[in-house]
Formats: C-alpha cells, structure tokens, sequence
C-alpha cells in the first residue's frame, strides 16, 4: 500500500515559453524536469493509478462539468481502500495486530469518503435532471402560447 502525491503543473510551451497547465497530474519526481507544480492542485492517490512515468493513468480529462472531477476521486478513494485491505490481509495474528486494525479503520474511513462524494454525484445529476425537465416545460409552455 502506498498513497502518492500528485499535482497539476505550469509547463512551458513551444518558442515564446508560454506557460500552460498541465492536462494530467504528475509526481513531484516526474515535475521538476517539466516545470513548476501548482501545489494547491495536491490529490493523493494509490501508487496503481501512477504510470511508470509518474503520471496519473487516465487523468487527461478537463473536468468541466461538476461530476468529471468527482470520478476520479471516488475511483481513487476506492483504489486506496482496496490496497489497504490487501495489505491486511496479508498480516496475521500477533504483534502486527494494530496495525491489521489500522489498515481496516483507514480502508472503511476511505469508502465512507467515495460514498459522500457517489451521494454528490447522485444529487449533481438529479439536479441536472430537474433543470432539464423544467426547461422543456417553459419550451413547451412558450410553444403552446405562440401556438
């Protein structure tokens, strides 16, 4: 079980040396040949969903609707809790004890957070939904008026 730290980035860009944001978080490590990390943008993840390069696997996403931004996090929540229950298992009876019971605390703390943010996601599309449906009634009440 292992949590890394990763972060968006300013990177430079082409001749002028304009500086961009980064489209996937990074590690440190793999950062400070790139650029300069945007260190407010910090997310912890399982180090399975890191690449060999030190990049997020599937991080490419722009995040521009409430609930792109929410996946990730959940599916890394769970990730975490499943390297943790993992871990324990592989501890048996003993001096090790606490640390069985830690590992389970830490992995249910984790799901709990990943269902908080699943009931987020559930309430962003319900929402979502009540616009939409009050917006093609307006359209089919201004339809039916000039009808």
């Amino acid at each position: 079980m292992t949590d890394v730290f990763v972060y968006y980035f300013m990177r430079r860009s082409g001749p002028g040396g304009k500086e961009l944001l980064s489209k996937r978080r990074a590690t440190l490590e793999t950062i400070k040949d790139r650029g300069e990390a945007v260190m407010q943008s910090r997310r912890i993840v399982d180090h399975t969903e890191v690449d060999g390069n030190g990049f997020v696997i599937g991080g490419a996403s722009d995040e521009s609707h409430p609930v792109d931004g929410l996946w990730p996090q959940i599916r890394s929540l769970e990730f975490r809790a499943r390297s943790r229950d993992r871990e324990a298992l592989k501890i048996v009876d003993g001096a090790e004890c606490a640390r069985r019971q830690m590992l389970h605390l830490e992995s249910l703390e984790l799901r709990n957070r990943a269902r908080i943010l699943r009931a987020r996601v559930d309430r962003i599309k319900a929402d979502n939904l009540r616009n939409q449906d009050s917006t093609q009634e307006s359209i089919s009440g201004l339809r039916a008026q000039t009808g």
